[in-house]
């Protein structure tokens, strides 16, 4: 070993070159035998280790070695080898220069450190877009659990560095960092945050990967695609990519539409809004009129029974429309349209169907329809809504009923014009 360290050395001074010259040229040398002797064994060892991972990755039956191998586990394994050489062979390249030499070792040290971090890293980055393919865990946040592992690791990683260049034993730097805990948590908080904000979102199954959600307070409507250490990322319905904080899921209030997803159906709420004055009882011709209507029938021939009964055992003056009992036209109209979403092939009829009467407004009396449709995706859902109203805004004059609309141009020239034909 010492005729290897001081070969090039002999020599030159041999030929009259100086000590010192002779140390440099000899370092020099070295330094470039050993770098191109780190080079092949990089290359040789890469190109094997690559190759005989692949092969092994095409015949095993699981793809997690497919996955190491996309994340370039076995390249950056290959490293290792490459660089227990340099740190063998470096003190005979700096064996005149002692003090670079401990300089040099540090830093292999450090190289070290990061790439066994990188080798972590890859292998984590594996193991995550495995697990992603688990029936039972690609909606959960696995790539937060990940960030705060790989951030650890980094932490321990970095101050390993720092105690190896400053000299300092590692617990006695870890225990000195004490007295700075306060700035280290400010500097880390948006982490600690959406940490401790991930493992809540996890086990109290408040978001999946998937979820549509609602976040009015970040703008956000449409498809959880990720969701990391510090942030959620939603595909809203127009294609933009809205960002939240992943605190922000447990501190705000979101809407997650998963129930409904989960459900039978997806519920439809819409009033129709009914002029007040347009509103009346039915006399016994408009109720035979209106018997004509095939879906209620065999309502009218009940009711109307059950209240002449009633009006005649109880001697009912029935001169005036407001004594005893009578039908009225919206209360009709509501039967109807209850029957009709009974009858409707796309209401779930094992869901609740309800139409009902809301409190009066200025805009009229509200009529609510209150039904699930079987078809929960969107496009179908809205056209299925559609269908019952534009059915029920039609059937509503058939009840001599009036849905309430404000007044526009063309009716204040109607009226105008009326006026104006009254007073000639």
């Amino acid at each position: 070993m010492d005729t290897i360290k001081h070969l090039l050395y002999d020599y030159l001074v041999s030929v009259g070159l100086t000590e010192t010259s002779s140390k440099y040229l000899n370092m020099l040398a070295l330094f470039i035998a050993l770098s191109i002797l780190v080079f092949i064994i990089d290359f040789i060892t890469r190109k094997l280790l690559v190759q005989l991972f692949t092969q092994f990755a095409t015949k095993s039956k699981t793809n997690f070695d497919d996955l190491l191998v996309v994340n370039k586990v076995p390249r950056n394994v290959a490293h290792v080898i490459p660089l227990l050489v340099i740190i063998k062979f470096m003190p005979i390249v700096l064996t005149d220069f002692g003090y670079y030499e401990v300089i040099v070792e540090d830093g292999m040290k450090v190289f070290a450190i990061i790439l066994t971090l990188w080798i972590v890293r890859s292998i984590l980055n594996a193991l995550k877009d495995y697990l992603k393919t688990l029936p039972k865990l690609k909606d959960k946040p696995i790539d937060s659990y990940i960030q705060v592992f790989m951030i650890f690791a980094w932490v321990i990683g970095i101050f390993s560095a720092i105690a190896i260049l400053t000299g300092i034993a590692f617990l006695n730097f870890i225990t000195g960092l004490g007295a700075a805990s306060a700035v280290i948590i400010l500097i880390f908080k948006d982490t600690i945050l959406g940490f401790v904000a991930s493992i809540q979102v996890s086990i109290n199954d408040m978001v999946h990967i998937g979820d549509w959600i609602t976040f009015e307070k970040y703008g956000a409507d449409g498809d959880v695609i990720e969701i990391n250490l510090a942030t959620v990322k939603v595909q809203n319905f127009d294609k933009t990519i809205t960002t939240i904080p992943t605190y922000a899921l447990i501190s705000d209030s979101f809407k997650n539409w998963r129930g409904m997803l989960n459900s039978e159906g997806r519920r439809i709420r819409r009033s129709l809004n009914i002029k007040l004055n347009s509103i009346k009882y039915l006399s016994k011709d408009e109720v035979d009129r209106f018997k004509k209507i095939q879906l209620i029938t065999p309502y009218l021939d009940k009711r109307q029974k059950d209240i002449d009964t009633y009006n005649t055992s109880h001697n009912i003056n029935k001169e005036i429309s407001l004594n005893g009992r009578n039908l009225t036209n919206i209360g009709v109209f509501r039967k109807y349209a209850q029957t009709y979403l009974e009858q409707h092939a796309a209401i779930n009829k094992d869901m609740m169907i309800m139409v009902r009467q809301l409190s009066p407004t200025n805009q009229g009396i509200p009529i609510e329809i209150y039904a699930f449709s079987s078809d929960k995706r969107w496009e179908n859902y809205e056209y299925i809504m559609a269908d019952i109203f534009d059915h029920l805004i039609a059937a509503v004059p058939y009840f001599d009923l009036e849905i309430f609309e404000l007044p526009s141009g063309t009716d204040f020239m109607a009226n105008e014009t009326r006026q104006s034909m009254l007073h000639n």
